[in-house]
């Protein structure tokens, strides 16, 4: 049976380990610019003993950007940082991700030139985002009522993922992911709590998926399905967004991305941010839906992934906060050794302390 140590064979590469660093929002890229950086190259290096990478979510465009020094994609002084990133992890054995993001309504007008978010619907909802406050330091502010996106203007934003994919190519990534999870702006289009459209993007569920097939075609094209990965995250509550009906959803995206062959399926479980747990029963629905490679993430223990992997309900384990404390994660896992504890204080901005600081195991 699989289990964490053993290789995967994705579409597009074999992987060293089955042990997946999740997407992670650590905004320490360089400003102004959000250009990502030395310390960034180190942190990853540090963690490149995973089997993928997935970066933390990484702006395809100035409007897709939510929080303050988060890296971008778009810029050449962007995809020449990311560059020095993936020539580091790839030296040192590993394979990396690019995640591909757009917040939508999850932003401030203070990130946009006084300007609004764009999202599926103009709703106001209750959701926060992370600026620089005046004196410098990170502050928490609400994320006011968002501009819907003329319907004319999906085929831009689409063109937005397609060039951030170009881009990541040109930057050393082995594959890129995107993301359709966690509230964000594809989302957005997948819940009924954001999307009221009332054109060919609103209503029905084939209608609310439309946008996000859009963008995943739209990637592939600038790729092949192989190196393209999403995340979805059904029954999310979160960032503003109640997700409670989202499983029919999920299960019709897992569907449209197997007809896709695309090269995996990321599952961002709900119970980790906000909502409930998913069942077997859904597991079970997912398996025969989607029988590509499937990565699961949310909340898990080396035991619960030893039994989700002895099902086949997923082929790899994603860990976030994990892998933030335990750099070294992989090999603590194989010889089951105690975890660092993390400092959940420095996990957002900052220097390196608390990024790239965590120890590892000894020889």
């Amino acid at each position: 049976m699989p289990n964490l140590t053993h290789r995967l064979a994705l579409p597009a590469f074999t992987t060293r380990n089955r042990v997946f660093m999740a997407p992670l929002t650590r905004m320490r890229a360089a400003q102004p610019g959000d250009v990502p950086t030395d310390l960034m190259r180190d942190y990853y290096t540090q963690r490149a003993r995973a089997g993928l990478i997935v970066t933390e979510g990484t702006q395809i465009s100035p409007e897709g950007k939510g929080y303050h020094a988060t890296p971008g994609i778009h810029s050449e002084e962007q995809v020449a940082g990311w560059r020095r990133i993936t020539e580091a992890v790839h030296e040192a054995g590993g394979r990396i991700a690019l995640q591909l993001w757009h917040v939508g309504r999850i932003t401030h007008p203070a990130v946009h030139g006084g300007e609004p978010g764009v999202s599926a619907s103009g709703l106001p909802f209750e959701g926060t985002t992370r600026i620089q406050g005046p004196d410098g330091n990170l502050i928490s502010v609400d994320a006011p009522t968002p501009r819907a996106l003329a319907t004319d203007e999906l085929p831009r934003v689409a063109d937005d993922y397609h060039r951030a994919t170009l881009n990541a190519r040109a930057a050393g990534f082995d594959m890129v992911e995107i993301h359709g999870a966690n509230g964000y702006l594809l989302q957005q289009f997948m819940s009924t709590s954001s999307n009221h459209r009332e054109d060919q993007y609103g209503g029905s569920l084939d209608n609310r998926a439309r946008f996000p097939l859009e963008v995943v075609d739209a990637v592939v094209d600038a790729w092949d399905p192989a190196h393209v990965g999403m995340r979805i995250s059904p029954m999310i509550k979160a960032r503003g967004l109640d997700d409670s009906d989202g499983l029919e959803m999920g299960l019709h995206i897992a569907g449209e991305l197997n007809r896709r062959e695309l090269g995996y399926l990321h599952l961002a479980e709900p119970d980790w941010d906000g909502g409930p747990a998913l069942d077997d029963d859904f597991r079970i629905k997912l398996r025969e839906a989607y029988d590509g490679v499937i990565i699961a993430a949310g909340n898990y223990t080396p035991d619960k992934s030893a039994r989700i992997l002895r099902a086949g309900w997923a082929e790899a384990i994603a860990f976030g906060r994990l892998f933030i404390a335990n750099p070294d994660l992989p090999r603590r896992l194989a010889v089951g050794s105690p975890f660092n504890e993390l400092r959940p204080e420095v996990i957002s901005g900052g220097d390196a302390t608390g990024y790239t600081d965590y120890p590892s195991l000894i020889g």
